[in-house]
C-alpha cells in the first residue's frame, strides 16, 4: 500500500478549497440546525405524489407492527384481508398477527436446532455457522415462510389471539429465545449423536414455555362470529384455525410464487438461499426476473382486485412524514458535488441496498396504461401518510423493490415454464437475498 497515510497538509488544502464553495457553505449552515433531508427534499416531486390512484383495492384500515420485525407477517395477512371482508361482507377485519408470530418462532427454533445438528461437525468459525448463530430466531421472514405457517397452522381472527406487550416489542422475548438456542447449539456440538434428540426436544420445550409466557396460548378452536356491514350478526360456529383458513382464504394461495429482481444473477432461473426458512423441509425458492416482469405482474394483480405482497429497501429515498418514495426524492449528488451512482447489482453486492421491509401494494395510477405511482399499505400505524397508506413513484419500483408474491398466471409464459425447472441455484446463507428473514 503506497502512501496510505493522510497528510495533514492535504487536509488544510481541502478546507481552503471548500471554503471557496458558496453552495457547500450554504448547505453546511442549513444542516447545522435542520435535517439535510428536509433541505434537499424535492418538493415538486413530493407534491406530485398524491395518494389518489385510479385502481385501489384496499377498504380496510392500516395495521401497526409497532416495535417488532413482523412486517412480512403483517403484509401477508394484510394481503388476505380483502377476500375475507368480501366473503363475510364486513367493514373491516384483522387476522391475529400474534398467532402466526407464535408458530413462526416455534418453527424457527426447530429449524435452527435441526441445522445445528446437521452442521455439528463444522468449525465454530464456519461462515454458515456464524450466520445461523448471529440470527437464530429473528422476527423477519419471507412470503414462502408465511405460507408455510398458514398451511400448517391456519389462521385466526385477531380477537382469538390478540396482541401482547411482547408481540408489540419483541426484543426481550427474542433475547431469551436466543439464549436457549445458543445454549442448545453448543450442547449439540459437544454431544454424542445419540444424545442430540433429547437436547433438541428440551430446547423446544423451553422455547414453547417462553412463547406462551410472552404471546399467550394459541387457540385450538374459537367461535367465528361477526357483524356484517348491514349490521346483521352472524354466528358461524366453532372453528379450528385450519378450518377457518380452508373456508375464508383463497383456494389458490399455495400456488403463489416469489418473483425477485436480482440483477447479479441470471433471469429465468430459480434460486434459494442456504439454510433460509422456518418449517423444516419447506425451502424458500425465488424466480429471478427483470423489474418490468415484476411491475407488470403486480399491475395485473391489482387490476384483478388482488393486493400484492412485496419486499423492498424501505429507507432509501423515502420521506416518513409525508409517506412517499421516489428514486430521486433527495438530490445528494448535486448537494455534495460528488458522484453517488451505484447500480442495483452493485448495491446488492456491497450490501448498500437490500430487502429490509415487506409491505403490500394496494393500488396503482396508470393514466395511459403505464404506472406512474403506486399505493402502498405500510404496517406502521395510521399517523403518517394517508392514514398509513403511502405513495410510491414508479421509478422507485425499479431501484428498491426486490421481490413480489403473485400467482404464476400473471407471469409471461417463459417465466411460468421456468417455475417447473428441476435446477435450483443455491446462494450462500449470508447472501443479501435472504436479508428480509
Amino acid at each position: 500500500m503506497n502512501n496510505a497515510q493522510l497528510d495533514p497538509q492535504s487536509i488544510a488544502a481541502r478546507n481552503a478549497e471548500l471554503a471557496q464553495d458558496p453552495t457547500l457553505t450554504l448547505l453546511r449552515n442549513a444542516a447545522a440546525g435542520t435535517s439535510l433531508d428536509q433541505v434537499l427534499l424535492d418538493h415538486t416531486l413530493a407534491t406530485e405524489l398524491t395518494p389518489a390512484v385510479e385502481t385501489k383495492v384496499d377498504k380496510w384500515s392500516a395495521a401497526n407492527q409497532k416495535q417488532s420485525g413482523r412486517c412480512w407477517i403483517f403484509a401477508g395477512l394484510n394481503s388476505l384481508r380483502g377476500p375475507v371482508m368480501d366473503t363475510a361482507k364486513i367493514k373491516d377485519f384483522e387476522f391475529s398477527q400474534a398467532y402466526i408470530h407464535f408458530f413462526d418462532k416455534l418453527e424457527k427454533a426447530n429449524y435452527f436446532l435441526t441445522a445445528m445438528e446437521e452442521l455439528a461437525d463444522r468449525d465454530i468459525n464456519d461462515r454458515t455457522i456464524k450466520q445461523l448463530l448471529d440470527s437464530p430466531i429473528d422476527d423477519g421472514g419471507q412470503w414462502p415462510m408465511f405460507i408455510a405457517i398458514v398451511e400448517k397452522y391456519g389462521v385466526v381472527p385477531q380477537y382469538a389471539m390478540p396482541e401482547t406487550a411482547s408481540s408489540n416489542q419483541t426484543r426481550l422475548m427474542n433475547r431469551n429465545l436466543e439464549t436457549v438456542l445458543h445454549r442448545a447449539a453448543m450442547r449439540l456440538r459437544a454431544a454424542a449423536e445419540t444424545e442430540r434428540a433429547g437436547i433438541h426436544e428440551q430446547a423446544l420445550r423451553d422455547c414453547y414455555r417462553i412463547l406462551v409466557t410472552n404471546l399467550g396460548v394459541p387457540p385450538e378452536n374459537f367461535e367465528w362470529a361477526y357483524r356484517d356491514k348491514d349490521n346483521e350478526f352472524h354466528r358461524e360456529g366453532t372453528f379450528t384455525p385450519q378450518e377457518l383458513a380452508a373456508r375464508m382464504l383463497p383456494a389458490d394461495l399455495s400456488e403463489y410464487v416469489c418473483v425477485v429482481n436480482d440483477p447479479r444473477n441470471a433471469y429465468g432461473e430459480l434460486y434459494t438461499v442456504d439454510h433460509l426458512g422456518n418449517v423444516v423441509g419447506k425451502d424458500v425458492t425465488y424466480l429471478n426476473a427483470p423489474s418490468d416482469v415484476l411491475r407488470q405482474a403486480a399491475f395485473d394483480s391489482l387490476q384483478d382486485g388482488a393486493a400484492v405482497w412485496f419486499g423492498c429497501d424501505t429507507d432509501q429515498q423515502s420521506n416518513g412524514d409525508a409517506g412517499i418514495w421516489a428514486a430521486k426524492l433527495y438530490d445528494y449528488e448535486s448537494a455534495f458535488g460528488i458522484k453517488l451512482d451505484i447500480d442495483k447489482a452493485d448495491r446488492l453486492r456491497t450490501h448498500e441496498s437490500l430487502m429490509t421491509h415487506a409491505m403490500v401494494l394496494t393500488g396503482v395510477d396508470a393514466p395511459n396504461g403505464q404506472p406512474t405511482r403506486w399505493r402502498v399499505e405500510n404496517s406502521w400505524g395510521t399517523d403518517k401518510a394517508d392514514k398509513g397508506f403511502w405513495t410510491m413513484r414508479d421509478d422507485w419500483f425499479d431501484e428498491y423493490i426486490f421481490e413480489i408474491a403473485v400467482h404464476p398466471s400473471r407471469l409471461p409464459e417463459e417465466y411460468q415454464k421456468a417455475l417447473s425447472s428441476e435446477h435450483v441455484n443455491t446462494l450462500p446463507a449470508w447472501d443479501p437475498m435472504g436479508a428480509l428473514a
